[in-house]
């Protein structure tokens, strides 16, 4: 559960538990600086005053990821190899999700458009993932078990913000890491 800490300029901020606001303000100011210094590593961009990039939904380099059946990814801001800041973006076709898996660090996710499905803990089960609309907020913490994609007839991207270097563990090793589910 997360709690909120401040209320700025009209916005609600959320922290997840243990963290402070200096911890997230720090996070959030490397964040920005991430987008100003990085911004849009990989992708077509408009630049105006120096530092500042911008990147229109239409020149977003979509990539292939590698063994994933049909899955884009575009790289907006830095790179989850390097260290430092990133942003990303994921497209996950209709009925693709991927198997129970954690990452080395965190993780803050948002719904960009259509239904994003997510479950926690080591057992696959699709029908107890929860459906996120857009505009909805998931946090993975270093670690944590999850799984996740399109649970039905629609496209779905979300937008991945972290901190790397970042790698991605299989909760079981011989598990596939996709999966195709019956519409």
């Amino acid at each position: 559960m997360y709690r909120p800490w401040a209320i700025a300029m009209g916005c609600v901020t959320l922290a997840p538990p243990g963290l402070g606001a200096d911890t997230v303000s720090g996070f959030i100011v490397l964040a920005i600086g991430a987008l100003l210094a990085f911004g849009g590593a990989g992708a077509a961009v408009a630049a105006d005053s120096p530092g500042f990039v911008r990147i229109a939904p239409d020149k977003v380099r979509w990539m292939p990821l590698a063994n994933a059946p049909g899955v884009t990814v575009a790289m907006l801001a830095g790179d989850p190899s390097k260290p430092g800041p990133y942003v990303m973006r994921v497209t996950f076709p209709p009925h693709i999700m991927d198997t129970p898996h954690f990452h080395s660090s965190d993780r803050y996710v948002t719904v960009l458009k259509g239904s994003w499905y997510a479950g926690t803990g080591e057992r696959f089960d699709p029908s107890k993932a929860v459906p996120m609309p857009p505009g909805s907020y998931m946090f993975h913490p270093a670690g944590g078990v999850h799984w996740d994609g399109s649970n039905d007839d629609h496209e779905v991207i979300v937008q991945i913000v972290g901190i790397g270097p970042v790698s991605t563990t299989q909760a079981d090793a011989r598990a596939a890491e996709w999966v195709k589910l019956q519409p």
